[in-house]
């Protein structure tokens, strides 16, 4: 069966290295990640949404800076008004870095194996008894701070997941400590960025609380400069109101996520083992108390990436090509045409079934066979015909030309011109003689 080469990953800010032997992890890497200058940065599939996130966060504050802090220049003594603006510029970028870091990195991925792990007791021989990947156990239990935890077999990835270690199924990658994929940043969080999601999240909250209280400061000004009540006021700049409006909206979202993962981290959960385990209601083997839960996140050194995406893999060699009766067939090339007469989808491999047949004989179950007198001692009527029909969209190597859903009853045309040629023996009979053997329906 032949099996099509993966093909190689297109990384749009790299060159090309198609003609090299050697290509790097991140050009044959299974998972669904999207990597960019040349595997130093991975993001998840749906790297997209990043730019939405982005815009979110950049177009308020532009709207921010232009009609709101630079209206408050002259208010503050020392040239302390252009601070306002200043902060949140700087105060922006920070939050950007912190949605690269996020989203732009290996979250903790834990490398698959190329086989499956053998069996304890497994001794290559394999009499009697099933294959290695059949024989595994699905479930192992493991021992963590005195306490029993079942570590789960990940068919994909062919290695037991370390435990807290989820396989995301939009990555499709085994992650350690898993905690969420977020749509917003296109990454899954885990044990390599969980402390810079939070950080995000949490400066994203206070970059909105800090344009929300700005915009209150600004309508109080136009109050008391021009005398009038704060509805008049919050008239006369809308694009403050629009931005209250929007701040105030978004504090709930990303403000309740950061006191959310603040209770996580202050009990040494995950977003995922809080929704499936529920620690409340049973001992949590990971809590080391509040002040250590913080310092693992926060404190501890991030560890290294178990992934080398710019490092060397060799080049699968190419399966060689077939030639059949002297013609040149592709590797590449697959059974497509029994797949294309059951009214499905090629699929390639398992050439040798239509390739395998010499050249100007067709299968014994086919109607037509050289050596009893088919195809190829027809006379060029009939051949014309045939291919005719085959133009037509009806294919020669069917066992009962026209053939409709329920009926076996062969087409007029081939009937009329087997009853032209003359030869019965070479049709299986006359006209008559092929209807009286039709099975009846």
């Amino acid at each position: 069966m032949y099996v099509v080469p993966p093909p190689n990953r297109a990384d749009p800010l790299s060159g090309s290295t198609n003609g090299s032997d050697e290509l790097m992890v991140y050009q044959t890497w299974k998972g669904s990640n999207k990597f960019f200058l040349q595997g130093r940065f991975i993001f998840g599939p749906d790297v997209r949404s990043l730019a939405l996130t982005i815009f979110l966060i950049v177009a308020p504050v532009a709207v921010f800076c232009v009609f709101v802090a630079r209206k408050l220049l002259d208010d503050f003594a020392d040239d302390w008004g252009i601070s306002i603006m200043v902060i949140a510029i700087i105060f922006t970028f920070y939050d950007l870095i912190l949605l690269l870091l996020t989203s732009g990195r290996d979250p903790g991925i834990i490398p698959r194996n190329a086989h499956p792990p053998e069996p304890e007791g497994y001794d290559g021989s394999v009499e009697g008894a099933q294959t290695p990947q059949l024989r595994l156990p699905r479930i192992k239990e493991v021992e963590v701070n005195g306490a029993t935890v079942k570590i789960k077999y990940c068919d994909t990835c062919m290695l037991y997941r370390p435990p807290r270690c989820s396989h995301c199924s939009i990555c499709n990658n085994c992650v350690e400590r898993f905690d969420h994929h977020c749509p917003w940043v296109g990454q899954c969080i885990g044990l390599r960025n969980y402390r810079f999601f939070f950080m995000f999240v949490f400066s994203t909250t206070l970059l909105c609380i800090y344009v929300f209280g700005f915009c209150w400061v600004y309508i109080k000004r136009i109050t008391d400069t021009e005398k009038i009540s704060i509805w008049r006021a919050m008239l006369k700049t809308p694009a403050s109101i629009v931005l209250i409006i929007y701040t105030f909206i978004a504090v709930w979202f990303v403000g309740g996520l950061t006191a959310f993962h603040l209770y996580l981290i202050s009990t040494n959960q995950t977003t995922y083992e809080n929704f499936r385990y529920r620690y409340d209601r049973r001992a949590n083997p990971y809590n080391k108390g509040v002040l250590n839960n913080f310092k693992e996140i926060f404190c501890g050194p991030t560890p290294p990436s178990k992934n080398n995406f710019r490092a060397k893999v060799q080049r699968e060699p190419a399966l060689p090509a077939r030639s059949v009766a002297g013609g040149f067939v592709s590797p590449n090339m697959g059974k497509a045409v029994d797949d294309i007469e059951m009214g499905r989808k090629a699929v390639w491999g398992d050439v040798g079934a239509v390739l395998d047949h010499p050249e100007g004989q067709l299968s014994d179950n086919d109607g037509l066979n050289t050596k009893d007198g088919g195809i190829g001692e027809m006379s060029p009527e009939i051949r014309t015909t045939v291919d005719e029909n085959d133009r037509a969209g009806i294919h020669p190597r069917r066992s009962s030309w026209g053939r409709k859903s329920g009926s076996w009853e062969m087409s007029p045309e081939v009937l009329a011109l087997a009853s032209r040629m003359g030869e019965p023996n070479r049709m299986g009979g006359s006209s008559s003689s092929i209807r009286s053997t039709e099975p009846k329906l």
